[in-house]
Formats: structure tokens, sequence, C-alpha cells
């Protein structure tokens, strides 16, 4: 059965950063892509981000541009969110899920979902 496992995420002060980890179980990151979602409390799950091994990668959310790097390690079969210069309204619960129809905002076109990690970030 198809996995993700996410880690990584932690309460960190303003300014802060954190490495959140997405690792594929049962099956590789060559016939998918991988998105990173978000979810404050009470808010819909929105697109962070979306890398294609290989073929690049795209920043969804105009509110992390310049601060997120999203990143791949296809040995590993991991992607990696690096989140930079934190805010408190970064706070949310990520999650990571994998599409066979490449990289697009729509959350409803992705198969497979991990079970979230959760930011926090204290003013």
């Amino acid at each position: 059965q198809p996995q993700l496992v996410e880690s990584g995420g932690a309460l960190v002060q303003s300014g802060g950063s954190l490495r959140l980890s997405c690792a594929a179980v049962g099956f590789t990151l060559d016939y998918y892509v991988i998105g990173w979602f978000r979810q404050a409390p009470g808010k819909e799950r929105l697109a962070v981000s979306c890398i294609h091994s290989g073929r690049g990668s795209i920043i969804y959310s105009e509110s992390v541009k310049g601060r997120f790097t999203i990143s791949s390690d296809n040995a590993k079969n991991t992607v990696y969110l690096q989140m930079n210069s934190l805010k408190p309204e970064d706070t949310a619960d990520y999650y990571c899920a994998a599409s066979a129809f490449g990289c697009y905002p729509d959350r409803f076109l992705y198969d497979y979902w991990g079970q979230g990690t959760q930011v926090t970030v204290s003013s």
C-alpha cells in the first residue's frame, strides 16, 4: 500500500527555520509529483509547492515565495520543504501528497496523502 510519511514539524519562534520531510513508501517518485499543502485551523487546505523530480518545481503560495524551498532526493525517495524566516501566519498542519497527473494546486488531483505534521510559529 503506497504511503507518504511526513516529519519535521515543530514549535519554532518567528524568524526560525524548519525542514519538513516527506518519505514515499511503496512507490517511486519517478512517476509521481509531490505537493505540499497546509491547513490552518478553520481554514481550507491550500497548495504551497510542488515538485516533479527531474522537471522542476513550483511555488503556489505567494506568501512563502523567497522563504520556502522544495527539493527532492530520489535516492532516498524523499521530498523536503525547507522553510525559512517563518512567520506566525505559517502556523498550520502541513501535508504532502502524491499525484500522477502532474503539479496542480487542486488537492483533489492528488492520490495519496500523508498524515500531516504540525508547524507552530510563535511570535
